[in-house]
């Protein structure tokens, strides 16, 4: 995958059905700031392709991918990171999704270890 095909995948995922309804203040926060930087590198028409592809997602991501690359946004370390800050949030909050309310011994994460012991 390229880093034009990261900018695009997560533009597309910030757009996703229901996705910034039930994210978490940072997922839109990073979100918001992705998209900052994309429009910062696009020109003009490269910024109302963006607003068309938010509308209508899926219709204009060649023109949108066209427009990345003209712009060298495959270069742009402040917009690769963006990308990938947006990513990891994003990556985070939907590994797990536990109610553990009224719960003992409960262990949450990976590669742990737990010994319990109920009286």
């Amino acid at each position: 995958m390229t880093e034009v095909d990261l900018v695009v995948a997560a533009l597309a995922a910030g757009t996703s059905a229901g996705l910034m309804d039930t994210a978490s203040a940072a997922v839109r926060d990073a979100y918001d700031a992705l998209r900052a930087a994309v429009r910062r590198r696009l020109s003009p028409r490269g910024g109302q392709v963006l607003d068309a592809e938010e509308r209508e997602p899926g219709v204009w991501e060649t023109q949108l991918r066209e427009e990345l690359i003209a712009s060298g946004a495959d270069r742009d370390q402040e917009l690769l990171a963006a990308v990938q800050e947006f990513r990891a949030l994003v990556h985070s909050e939907g590994k797990y999704r536990i109610d553990a309310r009224g719960a003992k011994g409960v262990l949450i994460g990976d590669h742990s270890t737990q010994f319990n012991t109920f009286n």
